[in-house]
């Protein structure tokens, strides 16, 4: 049966943006990133003007002066996406988060509670997530992740060119329709082949998907291993790769962001750091994790990157626990003769928080430390990110 779903919000930024202002909606518009430097979102109508994923803005106001240009705002984007993940889990409990705007779903089951086809519990999915978001989003169904994610791009293409279908913004690759589209998709546009992977392959005269498909497992062992062999299973349609419904915890968490204007103000620079350190340490708690070390990077005007890191000799999660250790680090990279572009806070060794074991007398200042941290989640909570803000006077 086929019923791996892949979840795919269209023009994802683009279509926050339109929730938010909805006077966007049919318009052309960019969705700017890395301080408005360049293009990383559009919506379908600046697709068509031909405006390229990663242009800088400086040239894209100047040749396409007819489209809208709006500055990124991923914490929003980040809530939205939450939002949306928790109501798919009213359709089954099986769902894994595989980016910010797309998710699989394994529906096995849900066609008898619902009565219905799984193209059709897609479809009853998509017109809930546009009802109650305003957001589009596409969906793939198949009997593999690897499937599903081709007829999502299948689903979101006619959309793209108003081609007209039965569950619009929903497509089905089954046992009578796979071979027939393997022989159309272009390898580099499989789930997994990359940049390196599609050169290889061309080398070898491997164009199509269905190419890939007729290649020996003895060749495919020998070159791409495991993932090969699994690969091509899953474009036969035998599932290999399995819809993974429980939290997976990440090995590091970051955040980094290109300054508005290139500069050499330690306090600048400082409060930059102190806003990243925040939102890691943030995601670690709402994570329940707990870091076991640190890196500060700093990015000079030439693109030059410079890293200082410290390990921790018990994990923590309290920004007020780790301002000190970052900015020690941040002074011992520091030049008052250099430029800088951007900034950065990376926090790895990641151990669950309640794996920790605590010293019979901790440290009182570190509890209170957690305590404060605790608060200050509170408080966004209820009163929006960004309600309260520690940093340093600007020179």
């Amino acid at each position: 049966m086929e019923n791996i779903l892949l979840v795919d919000c269209d023009n994802f930024f683009v279509s926050c943006e339109q929730m938010f202002n909805p006077e966007l909606e049919g318009k052309a518009v960019c969705v700017l990133g890395n301080n408005d430097g360049c293009v990383i979102a559009r919506s379908n109508e600046a697709k068509e003007m031909g405006i390229p994923m990663g242009l800088p803005y400086f040239i894209a106001k100047k040749k396409f002066k007819d489209a809208i240009y709006v500055s990124g705002n991923r914490k929003k984007y980040s809530e939205i996406s939450k939002k949306i993940m928790k109501r798919l889990l009213d359709f089954t409990p099986c769902v894994e988060k595989y980016s910010i705007d797309e998710a699989f779903l394994d529906i096995r089951g849900m066609e008898k509670f619902y009565k219905i086809s799984s193209i059709q519990v897609a479809d009853k999915i998509r017109k809930t997530i546009k009802e109650e978001f305003k957001i589009n989003v596409s969906i793939g169904v198949s009997k593999t992740k690897t499937l599903s994610k081709i007829a999502s791009e299948i689903a979101k293409f006619k959309v793209r060119k108003k081609i007209k279908d039965e569950y619009e913004g929903v497509f089905k690759i089954d046992d009578e329709n796979r071979e027939k589209i393997l022989s159309q998709t272009k390898i580099e546009d499989v789930w997994g082949i990359g940049r390196n992977l599609h050169k290889f392959f061309r080398k070898h005269n491997v164009r199509l998907a269905s190419d890939f498909c007729e290649l020996d497992d003895d060749f495919l062992k020998r070159n791409l291993g495991k993932r090969g062999l699994e690969l091509k299973q899953e474009l036969k349609g035998n599932l290999q790769l399995k819809v993974i419904d429980y939290y997976v915890p990440p090995k590091s968490v970051s955040r980094t962001s290109t300054f508005k204007k290139s500069t050499n103000s330690k306090t600048y620079i400082l409060n930059e750091l102190n806003a990243h350190l925040h939102e890691v340490c943030k995601e670690l708690r709402q994570n329940k994790l707990s870091a076991g070390g640190m890196s500060v990077l700093l990015r000079y005007k030439d693109f030059r990157v410079v890293v200082n890191k410290i390990d921790f000799k018990s994990p923590k999660s309290s920004e007020f626990e780790l301002y000190k250790e970052m900015h020690n680090l941040f002074e011992e990279l520091y030049k008052e003769s250099a430029i800088y572009r951007s900034s950065g806070v990376i926090v790895y060794k990641l151990t669950p928080t309640e794996d920790i074991q605590q010293g019979l007398f901790e440290d009182v200042e570190a509890k209170k430390k957690r305590k404060l941290s605790d608060a200050w989640d509170k408080i966004e909570q209820k009163f929006g990110y960004g309600a309260i803000n520690i940093g340093i006077k600007h020179d």
